[in-house]
Parts: C-alpha cells; structure tokens; sequence
C-alpha cells in the first residue's frame, strides 16, 4: 500500500517553482490575446517545460488542461500518478482506467465540464505523438457540441523557442557533455575499432557526466554507411581506409546540443578534403547570418550559397539545421527548421544546432560538419569548444 507521506516527499523538480510559475503566467497571457478559455495539451514538451512533468508515459493518452484562471488537470495513467506528483507542479491528477471500454476522451470530457468549460472556446494541441489519428478523431467527436476549439499546436512550442537563463545554463552543460562524446570518440576511432565501442564510449562519457538519454539514437555509420543520415542498425569495423559519420548530442535535462562530424582513415582524397573545406565555410557563414532580426531561411540561404558556389550544389540537402530545446523521443529536433524562405525571425536566447552535410554518392564520400550555437545579441555562439578541422587518423 502507498503510504501518504509520498504525496509530501520532497519533489523533483528540474527548475524553481518561481520558474514554472512565470511560464505558466506566459502561457496564460497568451490565452486571454487569443481569446481561449483554456488549452488542452498533449504534448510531453510542453507538459516538462510548463510543470516539470517528466515522463516517457506520452506514448499513451495524457493531456494537460490549463485553465485560462490558472487552474491545472493532468489526465493520465495509473503508472504516472505518482510520477507527475514527484516530477511536477501539478496538483490535480486524474487517471483513466486501462480496459477494453477504455475511453481517455470521454474522461477529459468530464474533466473539462468540471472546469466549467462546457459552451468555451479551447485550444488543441493537435501535434503530438501520444494524439494519433483515432484518438484526435475521439477527441473531436467528444467536443462536438460541447465547446468550440481550434488547432494550438504551436502556442507553447512558439514560447518555448526563446530560452531563460535557468534554461540556458542546461544547454551549456548539454553542449559540454557533448564535447565530452567527441572527445571520447575520437579516442576510440582508428583502424579495427567496432563501432558499437564508440557508441558505447560516447554514451558513457555523457552519462559518467550527469546527462540524459538523447531523444533520438546517435547517428553512426562508416564506409557506405557513412552517406546515411539516420540510424540503423548493424554495426561494423573500421578499415584502415574508412570514413565514419557521426550525428550526436549532449542531453542534460533533457535539453539538447549537437554535433556532426566526419572522421578519415588512411588518406584523405583530394574531393573528399575539398567537400570538408566547403562544409568549414557554410557552417562559418550560417553562423555569422544567425544574428537577430534575420531569418532561418536566411541561415538556409547562406548555407546553399556557399555549397552550390563550390560546385556541391547537387550533393547538399534541403535544410541545414534547426531549433534545439528539451525534447522528448522519438526525435530532437525542434521547430523550426532551417529551410527555404523560412520567416521566423531570430531572437536572442534562441539555440540552433547547423549541420552542414555533402553526400556524393557517385564518389562514396561524405563530409559532415556541424555544431550547436546560441543566437545572442552580437551574433551567433558556438556552444563547443571543439575544433572544426578534420579529423584525420593514419
């Protein structure tokens, strides 16, 4: 039996409670400039970044009502109860019941008539993966007739983007674990190394330093499968003549910072070095556009100017980066991208991980080169102290 005194046990928070009271004092006025009478969250993102609520329970149903006067209803599951008593400022937790009737909608129904939203005006967090198609589905045939609501998936994604001080500290020791990672990396990459040793070498050096799981695996791959981008699974040996890519993050409470990097085994060809210099040269121009006032798309500008200018045009792909903050699996990647014409303007506080990527799979040779930097108010941060040459072993 659970006794009482877990409810009163101290909680573990990833911010103050003056933190979580100011965002959610945000979120709120952001409310009353939309006109909605309350916001009904779904995802895990945003449920951290407002309350501390940490969990990976999202895969299920669970969804945040935040009253437009400030009260606050989480609807879960049994086995996150206790979790969100322990992990967040909530207070009010409700449970649906697991079964073969199970009905989550119908519960957040009567949680929301209990709130006397019954006839208001909501706002949805439609994007997110714990909403799928039959339960957003649910969910609309619930609120039919009962209130008016409309698609808010960006409302708390939007504030989140912009990043406090208390948040900024994480990132910076998410960046040093990243450094960390690189440094661990290198020290195992050399002719016979198994790749499944530098994963495990990269992630020990980040969890030996306090941080999280990443929100998406490491990109590995060497030989051929140095041209992909994503993980997969199947791990090899270096040759003595190799190429091996990594894509990898520093998480510290669950607040990311990346890195991309292209290590060479045996000789270098002339191509591959040329696809390198090219790569140091977009990433130094992407960060001296990530000033404020200018645009992602004008990041994502520079970043094309300079491939196709080196004759690399056709061979670099059609975003070069995006927003870094505290995610959740299945990805890290947070809005917005780095693409085309993109209009958000950048603002100080805001953190972006540019990735400058060259496949040329005619010549089977990659060049990746990238790392996570803080929009301030003179111009772009890196947040690495690691060095943009590259890495060559013999």
């Amino acid at each position: 039996m659970i006794g009482p005194h877990l409810m009163t046990s101290p909680k573990h928070l990833a911010f103050t409670p003056d933190e979580y009271a100011a965002r959610l004092a945000s979120a709120r006025e952001g409310m009353d400039d939309a006109n909605l009478d309350a916001l009904i969250l779904f995802r895990q993102e945003s449920l951290y970044y407002l309350t501390g609520f940490d969990t990976f329970g999202y895969v299920y149903v669970q969804a945040l009502v935040l009253h437009r006067d400030g009260r606050m209803v989480l609807l879960t599951r049994a086995p996150d109860r206790r979790q969100a008593h322990f992990t967040s400022v909530i207070e009010d937790v409700r449970v649906w019941v697991d079964g073969a009737d199970a009905d989550p909608m119908r519960d957040l129904k009567a949680i929301l008539s209990d709130m006397g939203l019954q006839g208001c005006r909501l706002g949805i967090e439609f994007a997110a993966y714990g909403l799928d198609a039959r339960m957003g589905q649910r969910l609309r045939e619930a609120l039919e007739g009962f209130a008016t609501f409309e698609d808010a998936s960006e409302r708390v994604t939007r504030q989140r983007l912009v990043k406090s001080e208390a948040e900024l500290d994480y990132v910076r020791k998410a960046a040093a674990l990243c450094d960390d990672a690189w440094v661990a990396a290198q020290k195992e990459a050399r002719p016979g190394a198994f790749e499944g040793d530098i994963l495990a070498a990269m992630h020990g050096a980040i969890f030996r330093g306090g941080g999280d799981d990443p929100a998406n695996e490491f990109i590995i791959g060497s030989g051929p499968g140095a041209l992909m981008c994503r993980y997969y699974s199947g791990r090899r040996y270096l040759d003595a003549q190799d190429q091996l890519t990594l894509e990898f993050a520093g998480t510290y409470r669950h607040y990311h910072a990346c890195m991309m990097r292209t290590i060479c085994l045996g000789e270098v060809p002339p191509r591959q070095r040329a696809m390198w210099e090219a790569a140091q040269a977009a990433l130094t121009a992407c960060e001296d556009a990530l000033t404020p006032g200018r645009t992602a798309g004008d990041v994502f500008a520079a970043h094309a100017s300079v491939f196709d200018d080196a004759g690399f045009g056709a061979h670099r792909l059609n975003a070069c980066g995006y927003s870094l903050g505290t995610t959740f699996a299945p990805n890290w990647m947070d809005w917005p991208m780095l693409y085309a014409d993109n209009p958000v303007e950048l603002q100080p506080g805001m953190v972006f991980f540019m990735h400058m990527i060259l496949f040329d799979s005619e010549a089977g040779l990659a060049a990746s080169l990238g790392r996570t930097s803080l929009v301030a108010p003179g111009g772009a941060q890196p947040l690495s102290q690691a060095s943009l040459d590259l890495t060559t072993v013999a």
